[in-house]
């Protein structure tokens, strides 16, 4: 019969060198001592009693007044008032970034590539003169003069 591994549990499971075991199969997870387990279960006691207290409130047919929650008043504040609960961390700035600079690069790279589409077109259709683009404000002609468009009036330079 096969040896139980060094830690001496059945199972068969054995973690990589440079992994960490996973949390679900830690024993310390699901082999919990009968105090840890005591105290899980007057949690969930708890627990359901003020559930059970909330659910008789909130179904009473005789009630006239308003059920607090006072969990629930909390989250709404912290819902409602947004910038006295925020705190700084790499996920908000790393959001605040791609939110604050993203749409600048992203425009500024769609011009880029549309001024450099539009060069590369007036290139081709000076080549072949069969591609009618419109003229920017200044143009090098073959000759090499300058041609300057301002208000409609050519001008050449």
């Amino acid at each position: 019969m096969a040896e139980p591994p060094a830690g001496g549990t059945t199972s068969k499971y054995r973690p990589a060198p440079l992994a960490s075991l996973p949390p679900t199969l830690d024993p310390a997870e699901y082999d919990s001592s009968p105090a840890k387990r005591r105290a899980d279960a007057e949690r969930l006691a708890i627990r359901a009693r003020l559930k059970r207290h909330y659910l008789l409130q909130l179904n009473d047919p005789r009630r006239t007044q308003l059920i607090d929650d006072p969990a629930l008043t909390r989250w709404t504040y912290a819902r409602h008032n947004v910038y006295p609960n925020f705190r700084v961390t790499a996920k908000t700035s790393l959001m605040g970034a791609l939110c604050g600079i993203g749409p600048i690069l992203f425009w500024w790279y769609a011009i880029k590539k549309e001024r450099l589409f539009l060069e590369i077109l007036q290139v081709q259709s000076i080549k072949a003169e069969s591609i009618k683009v419109p003229q920017p404000f200044v143009t090098l002609a073959r000759n090499g003069e300058l041609k300057l468009l301002v208000f409609g009036i050519k001008m050449t330079l």
